[in-house]
């Protein structure tokens, strides 16, 4: 069984079929290629640092996240300034992912440089909120 896997699905199976067969390739590239925030960010979420394990460029319906805790159905996004002319997508790629249950928080590139330690503190509230309150600490569990 895997812990980090909702209803224990194989993990291809959080994207749509047709959009996953499309992308997954760029979802490779995207990981392979990190921004430098990115980068910064990852370092502090890998490894179950938050008590939940994250996962990189993880495809989910029609998008490919920054980061995802499948186990609590939180993606963390890190914009850079593309995102600033992209704010519609932005908003509606939001509201479908929290139709489907997710929960989104985003970053910018400069927030994440500037003061990692601020954005890692804001990302483990909201783990703390969406996590049972009786999981023993660095567990996951299954929605």
């Amino acid at each position: 069984m895997d812990s980090d896997n909702p209803n224990n699905k194989p993990r291809w199976q959080t994207a749509n079929k047709n959009f996953y067969k499309k992308y997954k390739d760029e979802r490779k590239q995207l990981k392979d290629e990190m921004t430098k925030a990115e980068n910064m960010l990852w370092e502090k979420l890998r490894n179950k640092q938050l008590g939940v394990k994250f996962r990189r460029q993880h495809i989910i319906d029609f998008y490919i996240p920054d980061f995802v805790a499948l186990s609590i159905k939180l993606i963390i996004e890190v914009d850079g300034k593309i995102h600033q002319l992209k704010k519609g997508e932005d908003e509606e790629r939001t509201k479908r992912l929290a139709v489907i249950g997710y929960k989104v928080i985003r970053f910018t590139n400069e927030e994440v440089e500037n003061d990692i330690e601020k954005v890692v503190l804001k990302i483990k509230k909201e783990v703390d909120k969406l996590t049972p309150p009786n999981l023993p600490k660095g567990e996951e569990f299954r929605t």
